[in-house]
């Protein structure tokens, strides 16, 4: 599956139907793991945030999947969400490379989930 020209929506589809992690994948998904702390970067650089708004204590990650791409490298797609202090919620879609060693092995696309339709 190539995610890098997938579009935000075909990126949601894919990631709800690709299996869940295989237990040799790296587990990236920690709230001050790679994708997380870069897409709390992205949103305070586009002003959508800030240090004293989040509360961190409620941030959840969550990896949608994770896919081999080559010798111990995964395409790897994640679900934060950033809870504000105020109550309301941030929520992103995570998409970067990682190996067993680092969880770094490229830039992290972040897609900032405006709305939900249908479901919860």
């Amino acid at each position: 599956m190539n995610t890098r020209a997938m579009t935000p929506r075909a990126l949601l589809l894919a990631a709800s139907i690709v299996s869940p992690a295989y237990a040799a994948d790296p587990d990236c998904s920690g709230v001050e793991r790679w994708a997380t702390t870069v897409a709390f970067v992205h949103l305070k650089n586009a002003g959508l945030t800030n240090n004293d708004k989040i509360d961190f204590t409620k941030t959840t990650t969550v990896r949608l999947a994770s896919e081999k791409i080559g010798k111990n490298l995964y395409r790897q797609i994640h679900f934060v969400v950033f809870t504000e202090r105020a109550g309301g919620t941030i929520e992103v879609i995570t998409n970067n490379d990682a190996s067993n060693e680092e969880c770094s092995m490229s830039g992290v696309e972040i897609y900032v989930v405006s709305k939900r339709l249908g479901g919860k």
